[in-house]
């Protein structure tokens, strides 16, 4: 009788282990699963778009760029294709806020290193000054992963555009003089469909990890 019983307890302990896995498997079936806005022209503050874009709504994506990089290659859209990356504006003597946010952009790299579907993209706003040599320096001080991470220089007025026109992160188009430039502390997260996903401020620590938790998001939406 007493064998019986302790079966019969043993049964029970099961079938209720059973029932709460189950349990939980329909609660987070139900729950909603977290997504990422698509950021059009409309959403963002209008001093930092274009006038001739502010009214779209919808289906913004990246321009087309060609850049060259730190090691003297030329860098298109092509290198980031079925990709997700992060990008940012910066400039090699920049005495402010460049150094936290390369710092912090350094801290992502070390976070997705082994992974596949993210990269990384930093643009010169001082094309003029910041040569391959120079962007090779600052890589090499900088921990700069080449397979991961470009810092890239062109023509002024294309890195410009770009800013405002595709990411969608300045407030000043540039006079074109030497002295000018953009200075943003805006990290972009962008998709694999070269949509624009999330603005972080690259300087705050509790950005970052807001930017990190949202790479996760939206890298399990492509999983699916």
């Amino acid at each position: 009788m007493r064998a019986f019983l302790s079966q019969f307890k043993f049964l029970g302990l099961v079938l209720l282990g059973i029932s709460a896995v189950i349990i939980y498997l329909f609660y987070n079936a139900l729950q909603p699963q977290k997504t990422l806005k698509v950021y059009s022209p409309s959403m963002v503050n209008e001093e930092l778009v274009a006038q001739e874009i502010q009214h779209i709504r919808k289906y913004h994506t990246i321009g087309d760029f060609s850049l060259i990089n730190q090691n003297g290659k030329t860098i298109t859209q092509a290198d980031y294709a079925g990709k997700i990356y992060i990008a940012d504006f910066f400039f090699t003597t920049c005495p402010t806020i460049c150094p936290i946010m390369t710092k912090n952009m350094a801290a992502i790299q070390a976070k997705i290193i082994d992974d596949p579907e993210v990269l990384l993209l930093s643009h010169s706003v001082t094309p003029q000054r910041d040569s391959v040599a120079q962007l090779k320096k600052y890589a090499l001080e900088k921990g700069v992963i080449d397979a991961k991470w470009n810092l890239v220089t062109g023509p002024k007025k294309d890195i410009y555009e770009l800013a405002r026109k595709s990411y969608l992160a300045v407030k000043t188009d540039g006079d074109g003089g030497p002295f000018d430039m953009i200075h943003t502390e805006n990290f972009i997260l962008v998709d694999k469909e070269k949509r624009i996903r999330g603005y972080y401020d690259g300087t705050k620590e509790e950005d970052i990890e807001k930017l990190l938790e949202d790479l996760e998001i939206l890298k399990k939406s492509y999983a699916k």
